[in-house]
């Protein structure tokens, strides 16, 4: 999916779009797994009671609050999450009613480079570190395959032809 066109600067097109790893979204599954089965288990413990209605209509509403609040909105997180490599820039965005970014312009870019555990290695995921004109390092933290991306990262800061410091080519020194 590519991010839209009109946020991107005439000429300006999209080399990368990821959003975080899925493995963000295990923990969100187990949870909802444990709300289902809970929810299940004290239905069944309150069958024979003869309240039970109440509790099923209680033990739904809070179901429904717990699914909502520890599945639903860390999905809603990871998709409204959005790491993008244009021709121009980096741009990172997240949030779902409070949208935050980030755009770092490939011409500011010093260093690029990443990490990742064992764990990291066998999902395919990683922390991408970029150092630019800020002060620190900016680190972006599950980045499905992390080496791709670090390598057309750092492929588009050096063949940008806008940076004072590329080398120039056998042709351009003759």
């Amino acid at each position: 999916m590519a991010y839209p066109d009109d946020l991107l600067s005439s000429g300006e097109h999209v080399v990368i779009h990821k959003h975080p790893h899925w493995k963000m979204l295990l923990l969100p599954v187990f949870w909802l797994l444990v709300v289902v089965a809970a929810a299940t288990f004290l239905a069944g413990l309150v069958n024979e009671q003869s309240w039970a209605t109440i509790a099923w209509i209680a033990l739904a509403v809070v179901a429904v609050v717990l699914a909502l609040w520890l599945t639903i909105t860390p999905l809603l997180r990871w998709r409204t999450t959005h790491f993008i490599v244009t021709s121009e820039r980096v741009m990172y965005r997240e949030g779902v009613f409070n949208r935050t970014g980030l755009d770092i312009p490939l011409s500011r870019i010093n260093s690029v480079r990443f990490q990742h555990s064992l764990l990291d290695r066998v999902l395919g995921c990683g922390t991408l570190i970029i150092e630019s004109a800020s002060d620190e390092p900016l680190e972006f933290d599950d980045i499905p395959q992390v080496e791709k991306v670090h390598t057309l990262l750092y492929r588009e800061v050096n063949d940008n032809p806008d940076d004072d410091y590329r080398p120039r080519t056998l042709d351009e020194r003759a």
